[in-house]
């Protein structure tokens, strides 16, 4: 007997055929062994760096002398914003970051603009004489900052100094009289004229160097057209170089504006330790208040500490910020 079918109803008929869903394979637990490797090196950093700031920053709250230094006395005491109020209401404080922003502007302007034009010559001469003058800059970087400072120092040395004998010796039309027994050192306008010289004199190879290798990966094609189309050595720069080198420059604008804003040693040793707050910047300033001064005050130069990275940490969100910028742009 032959079997009859039975037809299907339209809702089973229009029912489509669910496929059977797979089950979520279990997560597997990894290991944090890349977390692990990398723990040493970051408690190292941050004992290195970040817990010099965090001290730095609590001293800063507090009334601390040299007083809390000797034995069976108590810790400092805090304060509380007692310092920032006294630097902020302070003259003297402003007339000296006055000084540090015209000087660090000074500084970094003359390097990159001098080592900018020295990096392009270097482009330009052969091969190997263009590393032989790139090795000799490069030992002028490398100075230690105090050896360069005493050489300058000796250098401007009223009476016996080769610039001072030089330029006495010079018609007095030319450059004037009264050379010989002139001290480049007590006024501000002259030492911050040798502080610039020290710190361009140290600053510029790197950067040159540094241009030299950026000039490197651009490629020649690049300039053959800007040629093609009329363009001087001006306009390819501005078309062709700079673009193409921004990210460098920008690195190393902040490189320098860091580096010249904690500029110390050189001033030092120039100024001879003198006591002239016309001429003291803000790393100088510091040492002042928190070791030269009597009371020496480490709350006070702890709090202009502070007043200088916080200077710093937004001069690197601002590059930070170019860069993810220029990075999305892309």
């Amino acid at each position: 007997m032959a079997q009859t079918v039975e037809p299907a109803t339209p809702r089973e008929a229009e029912e489509p055929v669910k496929a059977p869903v797979a089950e979520p394979a279990p997560r597997r637990r990894t290991f944090p062994t890349p977390y692990l490797l990398i723990a040493p090196a970051l408690i190292l950093l941050a004992i290195v760096l970040l817990w010099p700031i965090v001290q730095m920053v609590w001293y800063s709250l507090t009334s601390f002398t040299t007083r809390n230094l000797l034995p069976n006395q108590p810790g400092p005491a805090w304060n509380g914003f007692a310092h920032y109020r006294t630097l902020l209401t302070d003259p003297e404080f402003w007339a000296i970051l006055r000084n540090t922003v015209v000087v660090c502007v000074l500084m970094v302007g003359s390097t990159m603009v001098l080592g900018t034009l020295v990096g392009l010559l270097l482009h330009r001469l052969p091969k190997w004489f263009s590393a032989f003058v790139a090795l000799g800059m490069m030992l002028a970087w490398a100075t230690p900052a105090l050896s360069a400072s005493l050489v300058f120092r000796w250098l401007f040395l009223p009476e016996r100094g080769l610039v001072n004998v030089v330029l006495d010796r010079l018609p007095d039309w030319l450059v004037g009289g009264g050379w010989l027994n002139y001290n480049w050192f007590l006024e501000p306008l002259s030492l911050f004229f040798i502080l610039i010289t020290v710190i361009v004199w140290q600053s510029f190879p790197f950067v040159a160097v540094s241009v030299l290798a950026g000039l490197k990966s651009i490629p020649h094609e690049l300039y053959e057209a800007a040629r093609m189309d009329g363009a001087g050595a001006w306009k390819a720069f501005w078309n062709v170089t700079f673009p193409m080198l921004r990210p460098l420059f920008a690195l190393l604008l902040v490189l320098q504006i860091i580096w010249d804003l904690r500029v110390f040693t050189q001033l030092y040793i120039l100024a001879n330790s003198f006591q002239n707050k016309d001429v003291y910047l803000l790393s100088y300033y510091i040492y002042q208040q928190g070791f030269s001064a009597s009371p020496a005050n480490y709350g006070m130069g702890s709090a202009i500490a502070v007043v200088m990275t916080v200077m710093i940490l937004a001069v690197t969100a601002y590059y930070l910020r170019i860069m993810i910028r220029q990075g999305e742009t892309r």
